[in-house]
């Protein structure tokens, strides 16, 4: 939030399955609520990542949530459709946006988990239906990103599918969406690893690789693991350089600094600043 009120960006503050379970929804929703009671002026989101099931969407609907995520791309195509479809017909009631999934990213978050090898891109045909009979008001979209912090070998290349990006837009006519957006970045890593760290072999997405899909259709950027980097860097490095510390408040409170930095250059890379 500080990030957001020093680039003037609206924010989507996004609660995922596991940070449900880990923080509980309740102490979730409050800290939002003082969010928006602390920064008035900033326009925020309080969305539901990758709700599994419709029971879980309709409790966060029920309990102030303003946009939710319903997750179907496990089951089949049709399957996907009447469990969207029912969630989209809910959310619509109460004045929630939803977001839907069709194809599967590989990697894991939380309890997302799908093998390499196991992912499907999106196909722009389906893409096209799913929206039509579902009624989503945005829809991610699986064109060559991944979850977690280990997205492409340190010797390869990353390749995203700008094409079918592009003609899925064309097609659906509302926002795609991105996860698995995070691009690892090697100076944060490095640095947990000079600490005794041992995250090794990961490679995220190029910065430049979401600022080029914005140009095709995606609206909506899911960005995790580089701010999980950038907090556990700043940890590291300041429990091992003042090691008679034992007030946690000076670990986490330079973690917060972290944390904000890389908010706010990841608000100048999605180009979100000076909108309000």
């Amino acid at each position: 939030m500080e990030a957001s009120q020093a680039k003037k960006s609206p924010v989507i503050l996004q609660v995922s399955a596991g940070a449900r379970k880990y923080a509980g929804s309740v102490f979730l929703k409050k800290l939002i609520e003082g969010a928006a009671e602390i920064y008035p002026e900033i326009p925020i989101v309080f969305h539901l990542d990758h709700g599994e099931d419709f029971e879980i969407c309709k409790d966060c609907i029920d309990n102030g949530f303003t946009s939710v995520m319903i997750d179907g791309s496990k089951h089949p195509f049709e399957e996907n459709i009447a469990l969207t479809k029912k969630v989209v017909d809910y959310a619509h009631s109460k004045g929630v946006v939803v977001e839907g999934e069709l194809g599967k990213l590989e990697g894991m978050e939380d309890d997302v988990k799908v093998a390499v090898g196991e992912g499907s891109y999106t196909d722009p045909d389906q893409a096209k239906e799913f929206v039509e009979k579902t009624g989503v008001d945005s829809l991610a979209v699986a064109i060559g990103t991944s979850h977690g912090a280990y997205k492409f070998p340190l010797e390869t290349q990353p390749e995203l599918d700008f094409a079918r990006c592009g003609k899925i837009a064309e097609l659906v006519k509302i926002p795609l969406v991105l996860h698995g957006a995070s691009s690892v970045l090697q100076d944060f890593v490095a640095e947990i690893n000079s600490y005794g760290g041992e995250v090794k072999g990961s490679q995220g997405v190029p910065e430049d690789m979401i600022t080029e899909a914005s140009k095709h259709g995606v609206a909506k950027v899911n960005i995790d693991t580089d701010i999980r980097l950038a907090m556990t860097a700043s940890m590291r490095k300041n429990l091992n350089e003042d090691t008679e510390n034992f007030d946690v408040r000076k670990p986490l409170g330079a973690a917060r600094d972290a944390v904000k930095k890389m908010v706010e250059h990841k608000i100048d890379i999605l180009g979100s600043g000076n909108r309000i």
